[in-house]
């Protein structure tokens, strides 16, 4: 599949060819990261960093916040590395500094070792000086210790002139179990597809700033149907993984799904395109498009706003859902809505009660005893946690995914 990657330098997303000459000054990363991010992992590479010029964390851990991304640039040290492991780097990418040494003090199942090749041959500092170490002989003397390689084909980064796939296959094929990610002139959906079919995902970059190449046509490459009409059984499901229903997707729906970030399908019985809460207001905004590991199914992630997604006015077409994200969503709606004189608006209203809820509450779950009771308190504690989230305007999800990010830490508190 495709990794869509954002370069820094100067705080700006950049592109440039062959490593030198910037191409595309794309401005400010954060609505681009708000578009890749759909397609899952997204590659930053901090060129300041890597150049010893100076550097882009703040804006680094902007992205963090937003998606997952694989951090690179300037990652020479295990202190560096740990830094945005423990910032909420899903993964981090390494280059020179990728020693068996230094890996083996870090969670291989994050690392991606990064070789920038021209020709066959490992090349550094820049791409400036050649090794004399070849690929294959790298990525044998280091597949232990990582979980992945980005391979970046020098000659072609940034010239859309293709990639070289014979070499690819013979890179996966090397590097396996190990995942391998390839880069350098990645540019039609073809390519894409190719990579995708010989186990390789995609790092692309100037073909996407360029518009080169759509987002959304890069996502649905890859997938097949075995349906007459071609079209792929796509999932809706919330951000707490609850599935709201079942529907199918084309090709021409991902495309317009992806540049609107809106949940939009394909309509079985009008032939056509289906934008979600068109008419009833009940419109889905877009977080995330993940095909299944056989490249037939879709999961839509969404945020659904109004009442829900069955036309029969439910959250869900299985039925209304329950658990802690419907509570959420409803003290959210009860935070401007509750009955005037309930014990809910009171809550809202008066932060005093609210808070010495929070205390009591916490206070008794840390002193029940037996099971019941220990499950009678946490509900307490839970309920009235959700009504402080509420009250500040906060949902679940916003909590669950700090919940990711800090559950990347490397470095534990004692």
């Amino acid at each position: 599949m495709i990794v869509p990657s954002i370069d820094l330098q100067g705080g700006h997303a950049v592109q440039l060819i062959g490593g030198e000459t910037k191409a595309i000054d794309a401005g400010d990363p954060a609505p681009i990261m708000e578009r890749f991010r759909l397609a899952g992992d997204v590659a930053v590479i901090d060129l300041d960093r890597a150049l010893s010029i100076g550097d882009n964390d703040a804006v680094i851990e902007r992205l963090i916040a937003m998606g997952n991304v694989r951090v690179g640039g300037g990652i020479r040290s295990v202190e560096r590395a740990l830094h945005w492991l423990n910032k909420g780097a899903a993964k981090i990418i390494l280059g020179t500094a990728a020693t068996p040494e230094l890996l083996s003090q870090l969670p291989k199942d994050r690392l991606i070792a990064a070789l920038d090749a021209r020709n066959g041959e490992v090349v550094v500092e820049g791409w400036t000086k050649n090794t004399g170490a070849g690929v294959l002989d790298r990525i044998a003397a280091l597949k232990e210790h990582v979980g992945g390689f980005l391979v970046t084909f020098v000659e072609r980064e940034g010239r859309m002139q293709g990639t070289d796939l014979a070499f690819a296959k013979a890179i996966v094929e090397a590097a396996a179990p190990a995942k391998v990610t390839i880069a350098g002139g990645v540019t039609t959906l073809e390519e894409l597809v190719e990579l995708d079919r010989i186990g390789a995902d995609a790092q692309v970059g100037m073909a996407l700033y360029s518009g080169r190449m759509d987002l959304g046509d890069a996502i649905a490459a890859p997938l097949v149907s075995d349906r007459p009409d071609g079209l792929i059984p796509t999932v809706v499901a919330d951000e707490q993984g609850v599935a709201l229903g079942l529907v199918y997707s084309s090709h021409e729906s991902i495309r317009h799904a992806v540049a609107e970030r809106r949940g939009i399908y394909w309509s079985r019985s009008r032939n056509s395109l289906w934008r979600k809460g068109e008419s009833s207001g009940h419109v889905q905004e877009l977080l995330a498009v993940t095909p299944d590991c056989d490249r037939d199914a879709l999961r839509f992630t969404v945020r659904q706003h109004g009442a829900g997604f069955c036309h029969l006015g439910c959250r869900t077409c299985f039925g209304e859902d329950g658990g802690l994200g419907s509570l959420s969503r409803l003290l959210l709606d009860r935070r401007d809505h509750a009955p005037e004189g309930s014990y809910t608006a009171r809550l809202f209203q008066d932060p005093g009660l609210l808070a010495a809820k929070l205390r009591e509450e916490c206070e008794e779950l840390v002193e029940a005893k037996d099971r019941d009771h220990v499950i009678h308190e946490a509900a307490d504690v839970l309920y009235f946690t959700l009504a402080r989230l509420a009250r500040e305007g906060i949902g679940l999800e916003e909590v669950e995914a700090h919940l990711r990010r800090r559950g990347r830490r490397v470095t534990r508190r004692d």
